[in-house]
């Protein structure tokens, strides 16, 4: 007779707690639940609460994964104050030097670039930047366009950085920008002006997308980019700004904002289209941040009525999930 040890040449272990990471058709028996388990793939995403930052906020900016996310400035009122998530709390990390909020995020959370942001003042916005080293925030180099309500993506020494807005004209911006550790350097623009797109890392320095924000109404708008232009692609579902994001050019995850109204729906890209996921957050915000990808993301703070502290953990369809084996 067959048996799972002749077929997978090992039998199915005993343990205390399920384990982690899982791999596919992982099976074990939990001997503190009495069950048999089963790793699966995921089909439709969930939504789960995670652990509430120290500092509500919304407007701020977010990096780094699920299990190792970074959030920094912001507003309630405007901060500078950071924080690193283990994929269970948030502990306080070193303030930025200069508190801002609406702010371009990249990277890691030991090796993170903020950039751009509003400050305050007749011409609010900044063109400074700073990097992370998991301690501390240092001066890099200045973008070339002083703006906020700017997108970003990459690393700390390959990011992007696009959009956003000059305050008090000419308002909207297309202008992009990339980061070699050192400098910013002026790249092609994007198709459309815009600001308010989605907050959070969707791809790369030479692999990245643009989704949704403001033009002059909300757009659904997607723009892609291969490292020298932007082509503009299938537009999101629900058009709307100021969401959070994940994931990469080709399998991106997009949640929360303002359509309006403030929304939870999220939505998922597979490299060609967007699709509605069935399960929308548990709280419906926008200003939020993002991190993570489409099967680990991460949604942090962002206003409901309010700067909220809230947190949720997004499982994409994809990943893997622990189901118990039943006879039923």
């Amino acid at each position: 007779m067959t048996t799972y040890k002749g077929i997978n040449g090992f039998a199915v272990q005993s343990v205390a707690t399920d384990p982690s990471p899982l791999d596919e058709g992982q099976v074990w028996y939990n001997n503190a639940t009495y069950a048999f388990k089963l790793a699966s793939l995921s089909t439709v995403g969930t939504w789960a609460a995670g652990g509430n930052l120290n500092t509500s906020r919304g407007y701020s900016a977010g990096a780094g994964t699920q299990t190792a996310a970074l959030v920094f400035g912001g507003s309630n009122p405007s901060t500078g104050a950071t924080e690193e998530y283990d994929g269970t709390s948030w502990t306080a990390g070193g303030s930025l030097a200069t508190t801002r909020r609406n702010l371009g995020g990249a990277g890691t959370q030991t090796a993170g670039l903020g950039f751009g942001g509003y400050i305050s003042g007749p011409t609010p916005q900044t063109n400074a930047t700073e990097e992370y080293d998991g301690t501390s925030w240092a001066g890099g180099g200045n973008l070339n366009t002083s703006r906020y309500i700017i997108s970003g993506t990459g690393t700390q020494t390959a990011a992007l950085g696009f959009g956003g807005y000059i305050f008090p004209s000419p308002g909207n911006q297309s202008a992009t920008e990339s980061y070699n550790g050192t400098s910013w350097t002026s790249v092609a623009s994007m198709n459309t002006a815009r600001r308010g797109s989605q907050v959070g890392s969707s791809g790369t320095q030479t692999a990245a997308l643009n989704i949704g924000g403001f033009v002059t109404a909300v757009s659904a708008a997607t723009e892609s980019w291969n490292g020298s232009a932007w082509t503009t692609v299938n537009s999101l579902n629900t058009a709307r700004q100021q969401t959070g994001s994940g994931g990469s050019q080709t399998a991106a995850v997009i949640f929360g904002g303002a359509s309006p109204p403030t929304t939870g729906a999220t939505e998922t890209w597979n490299g060609t289209s967007w699709t509605t996921n069935p399960n929308s957050m548990g709280t419906a915000r926008k200003s939020l941040a993002g991190a993570g990808t489409l099967t680990a993301g991460l949604a942090i703070g962002g206003e409901i009525t309010a700067p909220t502290a809230a947190t949720e953990e997004w499982t994409g369809a994809g990943a893997p999930l622990t189901q118990t084996i039943t006879t039923s």
